[in-house]
């Protein structure tokens, strides 16, 4: 059994996705990220970067202990090669997946994750114009590379689905929200109907579509505690 510590965001989705896609058993955990659930010590024993989601499997192929894994894109690997599916072992197969895996985690989910924030904080922080428009080219040139990439294959990585696009996908579904026109990306388009067109990826982007609905806040007494855990993480003194 797998215990998937999640929260409804595209990184979450990623997991989830996989998880119904190849009808793994688990289990969910839900990680409240609003009300700073991510900070607590029993979830920084899994994740010490305080990012969702993580897994921990009951059952790993070594036969030891429940082992814990974090960050999306080395719980896909893990995830592909403990069930075998998803992720071909062939040498170039494995590689052409691989590089498109990285390429999600390096690029496409931190650009596309500030393009929405710059453009959902408007000018409460000041003037973000320049960070707008910053994020919302490299928002536009990444999703140039994908529509190039797709021109000539069905999947990122060619012929077959792969955790490339189950990786990639979950940040692409609030395009709007990034500035972009799909219209302008035909290949791109197709991929991205194609692809959430698959039951497994509507599953799993419905999992805990009842959590998202909760926009409770942390409290005074909770943002004073995350405040403390990253000014200790800093070494830097805690403000009063």
């Amino acid at each position: 059994m797998i215990d998937l510590h999640y929260w409804p965001t595209p990184n979450g989705k990623k997991v989830s996705i996989f998880l119904e896609e190849t009808g793994t058993p688990y289990r969910l955990v839900p990680v409240n990220i609003s009300r700073g659930d991510q900070f607590k010590p029993d979830y920084l024993q899994l994740n010490p970067n305080h990012r969702m989601p993580a897994i921990v499997d009951h059952a790993p192929a070594d036969g030891g202990g429940p082992l814990s894994v974090f960050e999306s894109g080395a719980i896909l690997f893990y995830l592909a090669e403990k069930t075998g599916k998803f992720w071909p072992q062939d040498l170039r197969g494995k590689y052409e997946v691989t590089q498109w895996v990285i390429w999600q985690m390096a690029n496409q989910g931190p650009k596309l994750g500030e393009a929405g924030h710059f453009r959902r904080l408007g000018d409460r922080e000041g003037d973000q114009s320049y960070a707008v428009r910053r994020f919302t080219d490299e928002a536009n040139r990444l999703y140039g590379v994908l529509n190039m990439r797709l021109r000539d294959r069905r999947y990122l990585a060619g012929d077959e689905f792969t955790i490339a696009d189950i990786i990639s996908y979950p940040w692409t579904v609030n395009w709007q929200a990034q500035g972009q026109d799909i219209d302008e990306f035909k290949h791109f388009k197709r991929w991205f109907e194609e692809v959430g067109a698959r039951p497994g990826v509507q599953r799993g982007l419905a999992v805990g579509a009842d959590l998202g609905t909760d926009n409770s806040k942390p409290s005074e007494e909770e943002q004073a505690r995350i405040r403390k855990i990253l000014y200790n993480q800093r070494a830097l003194p805690v403000p009063d």
